[in-house]
């Protein structure tokens, strides 16, 4: 991945984008996809459309939602602490001990998320997994009066944000689910844009995924495709203690997973699987025997429907601080979307 590539994932990462909070992730988008897209809007809901070849035929949407889970200051206290809830899904035994960012008004604020310390628990809470009620944000302020001055209630919060390189072209952060989605289809959009399409290309990054799939149902529908990809993460197996018999076999580094089922147009998948072998891009297959839980769940139901398929990249520990995925899946993914987006013109057929 060269330097400009990584900036752009590094400044996605470290933007914060709880879901309805996306605001400072998508000027990042908007100001990386300004250098080569014909056309860059945003719609009343926050999704982000850029374009490449707009009045082409077939219209195709690439959607890679941007937001992340987080929380919502719900109550301060006479003492200053702060008390939240949930946007998205929390395993709420990943918060305990962890920095935090309350992203106010003037800027981020610092805290940490705790709890009664395991000395003073008693037997019983020990043994009880903690609910979000029971933890709380310091900020080190004193009291509530000095709290309110920075803190508002409905602030969004996060984990401290960040982007750390392991071993092996492997990478850590939180949000990667789903910011590595905007990464793909904006850098695809740029591979098509060096290219002459025939089809209109429409990358898009949504909002609200972890809350509904609310920005991909409303764009979607204003774009107006004949066929969409939506790129998400998926639970990648090798690591302990997640069952490739029940998850499927999904590596790190082995490629973006070309997802099949009753979600997934066949035509568009065994394209997709025909482009990749062509051009020697790695992918894996994965199936999905029900709707997806991502945007391709309500991008197929559109209007009258549309071919859609499912790009998706291998990360362990989903909804974490601590989320890893492959860089050069990353890169793989976007490739084979471009070849993809520039394969398909209007003699193109995908009735299954």
């Amino acid at each position: 991945m060269d330097d400009r590539a990584y900036d752009f994932l590094r400044d996605l990462l470290t933007s914060p984008s709880p879901s309805g909070y996306e605001q400072p992730v998508q000027t990042v988008v908007r100001n990386y996809v300004g250098r080569f897209a014909e056309e860059v809007r945003t719609d009343w809901h926050g999704n982000v459309i850029a374009s490449v070849n707009p009045s082409g035929s077939p219209r195709i949407m690439l959607a890679g939602h941007c937001d992340q889970i987080g929380l919502m200051v719900k109550h301060i206290d006479d003492s200053g602490y702060v008390w939240v809830d949930s946007i998205g899904g929390w395993d709420i035994q990943m918060l305990i001990g962890q920095n935090m960012v309350i992203w106010g008004k003037n800027g981020a604020i610092p805290g940490v998320i705790a709890r009664k310390p395991i000395h003073l628990l008693s037997q019983d809470e020990r043994k009880k997994v903690p609910e979000l009620k029971d933890l709380w944000i310091d900020i080190g302020v004193k009291d509530r009066d000095e709290a309110k001055q920075i803190v508002s209630v409905g602030d969004p919060v996060t984990f401290e944000l960040g982007l750390r390189k392991l071993r092996n072209n492997l990478a850590a952060a939180p949000g990667m689910d789903n910011k590595v989605g905007a990464w793909v289809v904006m850098s695809a959009l740029q591979i098509v844009a060096e290219r002459s399409p025939q089809a209109a290309v429409f990358a898009v990054s949504t909002v609200q995924e972890e809350i509904g799939l609310r920005g991909a149902q409303t764009s979607a529908f204003s774009i107006e495709p004949q066929i969409g990809i939506a790129v998400d993460v998926t639970h990648a197996t090798d690591c302990p203690t997640v069952d490739a018999k029940q998850y499927g076999d999904i590596n790190l580094g082995d490629g973006p997973v070309l997802y099949r089922g009753p979600n997934v147009n066949p035509a568009l998948h065994a394209k997709l699987v025909q482009l990749a072998t062509t051009a020697e891009i790695p992918h894996q297959l994965g199936g999905l025997s029900r709707a997806a839980s991502n945007d391709a769940n309500v991008m197929q139901i559109t209007r009258g429907g549309l071919a859609t398929g499912i790009v998706a990249i291998p990360n362990r520990y989903m909804h974490s601080p601590v989320e890893v995925i492959s860089l050069a899946d990353l890169e793989n993914a976007a490739k084979l979307i471009a070849e993809f987006c520039v394969a398909v013109n209007s003699e193109s057929d995908f009735t299954p």
